[in-house]
């Protein structure tokens, strides 16, 4: 049975970021399609190769090319400037959905924290009981400490404590934590 546990906590952690990536939406997807594509030197040197040749092209240099946009370029200007806009957006929706991954994995992490915990402070309880069976006396203050469950919310008050704090000490340093 205990081999079962381990297999479903596996399963659960392995299909986790594949899950995720299966259920984005739509935009999402595309959004981080072009990111991928947006982020390449192929495609800084498409860019370089299409301004230069625009520029070279609507310089009047070329005998047989009419400029259509003399300098200072200003269709050119609106099109990088529309391109910037554009890369811009796709990038943030990309590290939105990102940063929420990361999110959820440090949410599942803590879980996983948290159960080894429970794990480790019964073990650690079963061991303190067979060793008084056998008429072990254990006098080790970190050890009786350990044999205590952890109490989260104690935890989860201080940190917010010191959250709220640094906020009062610091107020225009990273937006309001009680809405955290």
């Amino acid at each position: 049975m205990p081999n079962t546990h381990h297999h479903k906590s596996h399963r659960i952690i392995k299909s986790f970021e594949a899950d995720s990536l299966r259920k984005r939406p739509f935009v999402i997807k595309i959004a981080d399609f072009l990111t991928s594509r947006f982020g390449t030197v192929s495609f800084l040197l498409f860019n370089f190769l299409l301004y230069g040749s625009w520029i070279c092209l609507n310089s009047g240099k070329v005998p047989w090319f009419y400029p259509i946009d003399p300098f200072p370029y200003s269709f050119l200007n609106s099109f990088v400037s529309l391109e910037a806009l554009g890369l811009t957006i796709t990038v943030l929706i990309s590290q939105n959905r990102a940063n929420q991954m990361g999110r959820l994995r440090q949410e599942l992490q803590l879980q996983v924290n948290l159960y080894s915990e429970k794990e480790t402070t019964k073990i650690l309880q079963l061991v303190n009981r067979l060793a008084k069976e056998k008429g072990l006396k254990i006098e080790d203050e970190e050890i009786t400490e350990m044999l205590k469950e952890i109490d989260t919310s104690y935890i989860e008050r201080k940190l917010q404590d010191q959250l709220d704090k640094a906020q009062e000490l610091h107020p225009l340093g990273g937006g309001n934590s009680k809405n955290t």
